[in-house]
């Protein structure tokens, strides 16, 4: 049985079980006053002949079990609606992220305000090799000495943005300071990063005027048009790193976000992606 059969079958039962209550509870609204209008009748027609007091009995035992069997019907419907209706967004969730299109294709840049990009995995997987001489003049420059193990990070941070694996290997074969040294001193200090970054940085405040303004959902927004990952804070193809910031210092624009210095203010979720498809559509031409 597919999940979309499923869905329609629970989604059926749902709608049954609610015609059932409603036709319920409209007979009950109807038989109800009529009922106890012919028991008080039949109550005062007993005074004067005692013959009716079997009917009366008859009539009160009728009435009793009737609104049992239907209280009871109704309790086991609303137990089969909640079970239906708990089945149906289960299985209408299942399928609607089923239904999310999956797509491999070229890499490409949406127009503003276009749904999320898709790109090949498979161009951006594997980064590209890192030259290496750049730490070779280093170590030659500074000398091979421990005491320069910030200052080879710092220039190193510098160069290719981050603290790649093959970097950190080399200065540890020029130097001696062992790659475990190299690592302890590069996550104490919160300058330093071991992922690429972007080639253009996104800074979004998270100061208390651009948090009420919704700065919260223009990160969530930037997040999934880049398609970054939960985890990252880069998207695949490397182009852009979002970052949150305590303050930017323009409490009277927010919620705002800062891209390669320049500042944009008052923003909406599409207005933010708006911005950054202004700098890719700046990269190709």
């Amino acid at each position: 049985m597919t999940t979309r059969l499923s869905t329609w079958l629970a989604g059926a039962a749902v709608l049954a079980c609610v015609a059932i209550l409603l036709a319920d509870y409209g007979l009950a609204t109807w038989r109800a006053p009529r009922d106890d209008r012919l028991i008080l009748t039949l109550q005062q027609q007993v005074k004067s002949d005692a013959a009716l007091a079997a009917k009366l009995a008859a009539e009160q035992k009728r009435v009793t079990a009737t609104r049992r069997a239907r209280k009871s019907r109704d309790n086991a419907v609303a137990w089969l609606l909640i079970a239906s209706a708990a089945a149906f967004l289960t299985l209408a969730k299942q399928l609607v992220k089923s239904a999310q299109p999956k797509i491999v294709g070229q890499a490409h840049w949406p127009a503003r305000g276009s749904q999320p990009r898709s790109l090949v995995r498979q161009a951006f997987s594997t980064p590209p090799p890192i030259d290496l001489t750049f730490i070779d003049e280093l170590v030659a420059n500074h000398g091979p000495s421990k005491e320069n193990a910030i200052v080879f990070l710092q220039a190193i941070q510098n160069h290719y943005r981050y603290l790649p694996d093959e970097a950190i290997r080399r200065l540890s074969e020029l130097t001696g300071i062992t790659p475990a040294q190299l690592a302890g001193t590069s996550s104490f200090y919160g300058q330093f990063r071991r992922t690429p970054t972007g080639k253009h940085t996104v800074r979004v405040c998270h100061g208390t005027a651009c948090h009420v303004a919704g700065a919260r959902q223009i990160t969530d927004e930037l997040r999934r048009y880049l398609a970054i990952p939960d985890g990252d804070d880069t998207d695949a193809a490397r182009m852009f790193t979002i970052g949150e910031v305590a303050c930017l210092g323009c409490c009277s624009l927010a919620p705002v976000l800062i891209v390669d210095g320049h500042t944009a203010g008052r923003l909406t979720p599409s207005s933010a992606s708006a911005a950054l498809a202004h700098v890719e559509e700046t990269e190709t031409v």
